[in-house]
């Protein structure tokens, strides 16, 4: 007889059940080797990038499978919030969206609805041929479909700010995320994500999300501005990165063992 199979848990219900934030951190490197070093790293979850990184079908299907078994949540972000990109990602098997640049309650709900089966949405049938429903081997799949996948929406916009409430407000959006790095360069300040109005933006659609009863993420890699957001009511926060660790790590080693050379003077001022 075939095996019955229960999906695993979303992190909708993992931030339901905890008592503390949950620390995670960006999986871009592509490889489902390095996802899984990160998976045994003791983190509550990974972010699976494919709108910066390079990944397509096969590369996060391979991640996926190579974290599958180890304790924390996967969630994946899609390069666009686009229905047909959406059934891919849902049909793989992937249970945690966070979907890019969502700018207004109308992109929101178009994202909800591409997440769920007719007549509740958009979201095309091919559950026999999927492994999200393990090829049928989910019990009763279609109709529990809803409830194994959890939607996060990132609020990375001056729109998105402004129209934070209205975001929360649209069933189906389990959380928001905000985007500091984003948001800075829509408010004319590229690359200052620790400005003070960029912080206080971010502070807000945290308080917004509180007040809606829905947690709010956000990311940042400084340890003082992640405290800080924590302090301030984020529910969950990105911290690091596979491929951002790498980098530096092999820098601190060039620094240890090679003298840096010495530059020529320049010709003139």
């Amino acid at each position: 007889m075939p095996l019955r199979v229960e999906p695993d848990a979303t992190f909708r219900d993992a931030l339901a059940a905890a008592d503390r934030p949950l620390a995670g951190m960006w999986v871009c490197s592509g490889s489902p080797l390095v996802a899984e070093i990160c998976a045994g790293a003791g983190l509550d979850w990974l972010l699976i990038d494919a709108e910066h990184s390079p990944n397509g079908l096969e590369s996060i299907l391979a991640q996926l499978q190579a974290v599958h078994g180890y304790p924390g949540h996967v969630m994946v972000r899609p390069p666009v919030n686009d229905t047909v990109v959406f059934k891919q990602y849902l049909d793989l098997g992937i249970q945690n969206l966070l979907v890019p640049m969502v700018n207004s309650a109308a992109e929101a709900e178009a994202a909800v609805a591409a997440t769920r089966y007719p007549p509740q949405g958009v979201r095309g049938v091919g559950s026999a041929l999927a492994r999200a429903a393990r090829w049928n081997r989910v019990p009763d799949y279609l109709n529990r479909a809803g409830e194994t996948i959890s939607l996060t929406v990132q609020i990375e916009s001056t729109a998105a700010v402004e129209a934070v409430e209205d975001i929360l407000s649209v069933e189906g959006v389990d959380a928001i995320f905000l985007g500091p790095a984003d948001l800075a360069a829509s408010m004319g300040l590229l690359g200052q994500q620790e400005h003070p109005e960029v912080r206080a933006a971010v502070e807000h659609c945290i308080a917004a999300a509180k007040a809606a009863g829905k947690p709010a993420g956000v990311n940042a890699f400084a340890p003082a501005t992640a405290r800080a957001y924590l302090d301030a009511g984020a529910a969950f926060v990105l911290v690091g990165a596979d491929v951002a660790l790498l980098a530096r790590g092999s820098e601190a080693l060039a620094a240890d063992y090679i003298a840096p050379a010495v530059s020529e003077p320049p010709a003139s001022y």
